[in-house]
């Protein structure tokens, strides 16, 4: 297994301790934010860091192709449910329900759709675009604002599902595309 691969597992397994920090949050326990906001930094690292050592260290596997953007949607979309909870619990900027249903609806699509090309298609690769990347990382900064309690948190949600609009889009023409310049499977 590739150092790659070990750093995208540990991102996979620093979910279930950011998970625990979010359920158990209170503002008498704030400590607990501030932990949750430790693992989620460091889980954004990780994920920098994998990239890394993917592309220039040459250490590019099926399972990272796989893993890693599984890593990223399990990250972000339950800490998207779980700080939409303690959000409009607790916090003074609440979360709209509207921003993960349109990040959670995106990532179905692409999994589906992927799925789908993968079953008819197999001489064709899923790349990450750049309307992609731009769209991860502004849901990243979003759970990051939030994690802060920052007022701007609310701007950059609304960049977040606009560029989570359009890289859904891309991929959805991309994906039609793909699917109809290759024959199927047999």
């Amino acid at each position: 297994m590739s150092f790659a691969n070990k750093i995208t597992i540990f991102r996979i397994l620093s979910v279930p301790f950011l998970i625990t920090t979010l359920v158990y949050y209170t503002p008498q326990k704030d400590y607990l934010r501030l932990i949750a906001l430790f693992i989620f930094a460091l889980a954004i690292i990780s994920d920098a860091i994998d990239g890394y050592f993917a592309r220039v260290r040459n250490q590019k596997t099926q399972a990272g192709a796989i893993l890693d953007p599984l890593a990223d949607k399990f990250l972000l979309i339950t800490a998207f449910i779980f700080l939409y909870h303690i959000s409009n619990q607790y916090f003074d900027i609440k979360l709209p329900l509207w921003v993960i249903l349109i990040v959670i609806f995106r990532d179905v699509i692409l999994l589906l759709g992927g799925g789908i090309i993968i079953l008819t298609n197999q001489e064709n690769k899923i790349m990450p675009t750049w309307w992609g990347k731009t769209s991860t990382f502004f849901q990243m900064m979003t759970i990051l604002f939030l994690l802060l309690k920052l007022n701007l948190s609310y701007y950059i949600w609304n960049i977040a599902v606009i560029f989570t609009l359009i890289s859904g889009i891309d991929y959805l023409r991309k994906g039609i595309v793909m699917f109809n310049a290759q024959p199927q499977k047999k």
